[in-house]
């Protein structure tokens, strides 16, 4: 399995990088990025990969990826 620093290039790492460094990100919370934006700067793939690295539970709804950023149990409403 190809690893993000392998393969991503240095402006798309930058970008990875700091979407999982915000302050939403870091406390366990959720971010949304639109899919466009994904594949433009990294990749769905090695966006993908990423998430799962860290554990985290991925999204998908009306054109963006909403990544919750805790490894807890999640539930739907309705």
């Amino acid at each position: 399995m190809a690893h993000l620093s392998d393969t991503a290039d240095p402006l798309g790492r930058d970008w990875l990088d700091q979407i999982f460094r915000a302050k939403s990100a870091s406390n366990g919370g959720v971010i949304r990025r639109r899919i466009a934006d994904v594949d433009r700067e990294v990749g769905r793939d090695l966006f993908e990969l990423e998430v799962r690295r860290r554990g985290f539970h991925l999204l998908v709804s009306d054109g963006h990826f909403i990544n919750i950023c805790n490894n807890g149990p999640i539930g739907f409403l309705f």
